[in-house]
C-alpha cells in the first residue's frame, strides 16, 4: 500500500508527486495562455523544456529546504 493512502491523501500521490503535478499543470496552463489555447507539434519541444524547468524548480526547492515555494 502506498504511504499516501495511509496518511489519507485521496489522490494517492506523495507530496513530491503532488508538487510535480501542480508545477506541470501551472506550466501547461501558462503555455496554453501564451499560445492562444493551441499547441502545435512544433511547440512541443519548447513546452517540454519549460515543464522540465518547472520540475527542476520543485526538486531544487526541496533539496534546499524550501518545499512548496516553487517559482510561479
Amino acid at each position: 500500500m502506498d504511504d499516501a493512502y495511509v496518511v489519507g491523501d485521496p489522490d494517492g500521490l506523495s507530496p513530491l508527486q503532488a508538487e510535480i503535478r501542480d508545477a506541470v499543470a501551472r506550466e501547461l496552463h501558462a503555455q496554453f495562455a501564451l499560445r492562444a489555447d493551441r499547441l502545435d507539434l512544433a511547440d512541443l519541444p519548447e513546452v517540454a523544456y519549460q515543464i522540465t524547468l518547472r520540475v527542476d524548480g520543485v526538486l531544487t526547492a526541496r533539496r534546499s529546504g524550501r518545499a512548496g515555494q516553487t517559482p510561479a
